[in-house]
């Protein structure tokens, strides 16, 4: 099997869900030139969200970890909707702003960050290393515990 991000989600034994449909007045991907930009991304599996609650209150950083990883996955799928089905159309991640609902002593943003970061280059291989900022916030839509947009350079 050619290495593909496809053949890659395989092997780590991922299946992108369907893309989340808007919650408000807002489209969840735009196009513009060779730049595809998320709207963010919650941690979303099976249809519902999966981490809520505040890290260093409610929430530990694995929990945090993984609600990063989710939302990157719904990141991918997403794009994977934007770009017609066609993942190889992804040249490079750019970058991913993650904003956490933390707790005012919660200083590991970054740590909850990698979840998302891990999975990407995992994924994308090379074309997955991006900048990024983790901000912490008091709260999130829907109390979730993570949310992560993305700027993708696609083809």
């Amino acid at each position: 099997m050619a290495d593909t991000i496809e053949s890659r989600l395989e092997a780590a034994g991922v299946t992108l869900p369907q893309a989340a449909a808007p919650a408000a007045n807002y489209v969840p991907a735009v196009t513009f030139g060779s730049i595809l930009q998320t709207s963010g991304q919650l941690p979303m599996d099976n249809g519902a969200l999966a981490v809520t609650g505040t890290l260093g209150a409610n929430v530990d950083l694995e929990a945090g970890q993984r609600a990063a990883k989710l939302c990157a996955i719904n990141i991918l799928a997403q794009a994977k909707t934007a770009l017609g089905g066609d993942l190889s159309r992804i040249k490079r991640l750019l970058k991913l702003t993650v904003f956490v609902a933390s707790a005012p002593t919660f200083t590991d943003q970054h740590k909850v960050a990698n979840g998302a970061s891990d999975f990407m280059v995992e994924i994308l291989g090379d074309a997955g290393r991006h900048a990024r900022s983790a901000v912490g916030v008091p709260a999130l839509p829907l109390g979730a515990a993570v949310e992560i947009e993305a700027l993708l350079e696609i083809a």
